[in-house]
C-alpha cells in the first residue's frame, strides 16, 4: 500500500512538473527578452556599450545550446517578428541612402567594390590555408565582404552621430552588402546545382530571386507613395504605411522564398527617391523598432552554439583579423580620390565591423530553403558570435574618434 502511495506520489509530482514546463515555456522568450533588455540599459549606462552588444550576449548565454532556457526550436512566430524587425532595419537604412551622392562621386561605389573584391580574395586564401574545400571557401569569402547595416544603423541612431564618416559608412555597408547577397546566392546556386543537377532549381534559388526581390521591393516603393498622396496623410501617416507595408514584403518574401533583405533595401531606397520622408521623430519606427530590434538580436544569437564556437574558434578568429585589416585597406586607399583624409578612410573600415546579423540571417533563410549550410560553416558562426559582441563596439568607438558623436557620448 505504502508503494503505491509512493508511486502515485511521484506520478503526481511529475504530472506537476510537466504541467508547470507547459506553463513556463511560452513565458521563456518575454523573459529572455526582459533580461536582455535589462542588461542592455544597464550596460549602456554605467560602461556606455552599445544596448545590441549586449542583447546578443544575453541572447547567447541563454540559448537553447547554453543555458537551455529557451525552447531548442524558437517559436515560428517568434522567427518572423525577427525577420520582420530585421525588414524595418533595413528599410530605414535604404531610405538613408542617397543614390544622387552615389552618381556624383562614382570613387564612392569603386571604393566598396575594391574593399569587397579584397575582403574576397583576402579571406578566400585565408580558408584555403586552413584545408576548406572551395566551395566551403568561397561562401565564407562571400559573406565576410558584407558589412551588416542593421547594426551600424543601430549604433548611428544610438549614439546620434552625424558626419561624413557616418555617411560613408552607411552608404558603404548597403552596397557591400548588396555585393555580398550577389555572390552569395551565386555560389549558392552552384551549390545547388551540384547537388540536384537541376539548372532552373540553381537559377531560381540565386540571379532569380534576387531579381524578383528587387523588383517586388521597388514596386512597394512605388506603390505604397502613392497610396499616401492619395488620401492626404503624406507626412502624418507615412511611419505606419510604411511599417505595414514591410510586414506585409517581408511575410510575402518568405513564403515565396525570396529575398526579403534586397526586398525591403530597395523598398527604402526607392521610397526615398518618391519624395516620401521620415522626420526624425520617426526614424528607427519608435517603440515598435526598439522592441522587434531588442527579439531580433537575441534570435539571432540564440541560433549559433557552444559548440559552433569552439568547431571553428581557430578559423574564425583570423577570419575576423583578415576581414577586419582588408576593409581598413581598401577604403583608406581609396579615401583621398573619393574626396576624404586616409584618418577618416580609415575609421570607415574600423566602423564596417558587424556583420553577425547578416551573415546568421542569410544562411538561416537558406536554410528555410531547403540548404542547411551552417554545420558547414562553422567558422563564420565563431566569427559571427565575436563580431556580435564586438562588432558595434568598433562601430562606437571608430565614430567617437571622428568626433562625429554629441559632446556629451563623446567622453
Amino acid at each position: 500500500m505504502g508503494r503505491l502511495s509512493c508511486g502515485a506520489g511521484v506520478s503526481a509530482m511529475l504530472d506537476f512538473m510537466n504541467q508547470l514546463m507547459a506553463v513556463a515555456s511560452p513565458l521563456a522568450w518575454p523573459l529572455v527578452l526582459m533580461l536582455a533588455w535589462l542588461a542592455g540599459e544597464f550596460g549602456h549606462r554605467r560602461i556606455g556599450l552599445p544596448r545590441i552588444s549586449l542583447y546578443a550576449l544575453v541572447g547567447f548565454a541563454l540559448a537553447p545550446a547554453q543555458a537551455g532556457l529557451l525552447p531548442a526550436q524558437p517559436p515560428e512566430a517568434v522567427a518572423l517578428l525577427a525577420h520582420i524587425g530585421f525588414g524595418l532595419i533595413l528599410f530605414e537604412v535604404g531610405h538613408r541612402i542617397n543614390i544622387r551622392w552615389l552618381q556624383s562621386n562614382p570613387w564612392l561605389p569603386a571604393t566598396s567594390v575594391v574593399e569587397a573584391v579584397l575582403t574576397f580574395g583576402a579571406v578566400y586564401l585565408l580558408a584555403r590555408g586552413f584545408g576548406l574545400p572551395p566551395t566551403t571557401t568561397m561562401l565564407i569569402a562571400a559573406l565576410s565582404m558584407a558589412t551588416s547595416p542593421v547594426a551600424v544603423v543601430r549604433v548611428i541612431n544610438e549614439q546620434a552621430s552625424a558626419g561624413q564618416v557616418t555617411e560613408r559608412l552607411l552608404h558603404l555597408s548597403v552596397m557591400n552588402c548588396v555585393l555580398a547577397v550577389f555572390a552569395f546566392k551565386s555560389v549558392v546556386g552552384q551549390v545547388i546545382f551540384g547537388t540536384s543537377g537541376s539548372l532552373w532549381h540553381a537559377l531560381y534559388s540565386s540571379a532569380i530571386v534576387l531579381l524578383v526581390s528587387a523588383v517586388l521591393g521597388a514596386v512597394f516603393g512605388y506603390l505604397i507613395p502613392a497610396l499616401l498622396r492619395a488620401t492626404d496623410r503624406a507626412v502624418q501617416d507615412s511611419t505606419l504605411a510604411f511599417a505595414i507595408a514591410v510586414v506585409i514584403l517581408v511575410m510575402l518574401t518568405h513564403s515565396l522564398k525570396l529575398s526579403p533583405l534586397l526586398a525591403t533595401l530597395t523598398f527604402g531606397m526607392v521610397a526615398r527617391h518618391r519624395r516620401i520622408v521620415l522626420s526624425r521623430a520617426q526614424r528607427g519606427f519608435g517603440i515598435l523598432g526598439e522592441l522587434l530590434t531588442l527579439l531580433l538580436f537575441v534570435f539571432v544569437s540564440s541560433i549559433l552554439s557552444w559548440s559552433h564556437l569552439v568547431q571553428g574558434l581557430g578559423l574564425g578568429v583570423a577570419l575576423v583579423l583578415v576581414r577586419s585589416l582588408t576593409k581598413v585597406v581598401g577604403v583608406t586607399a581609396l579615401a583621398r580620390v573619393s574626396g576624404t583624409t586616409w584618418r577618416k578612410g580609415a575609421l570607415v573600415g574600423v566602423a564596417m565591423a558587424p556583420f553577425s546579423v547578416f551573415a546568421v540571417l542569410l544562411l538561416e533563410q537558406t536554410r528555410m530553403a531547403g540548404v542547411d549550410l551552417m554545420s558547414q560553416l562553422a567558422p563564420v558562426a565563431a566569427a559571427a558570435l565575436l563580431l556580435e559582441i564586438v562588432g558595434p563596439v568598433l562601430t562606437q568607438q571608430a565614430l567617437r574618434w571622428a568626433y562625429e558623436m554629441p559632446e556629451g557620448q563623446e567622453s
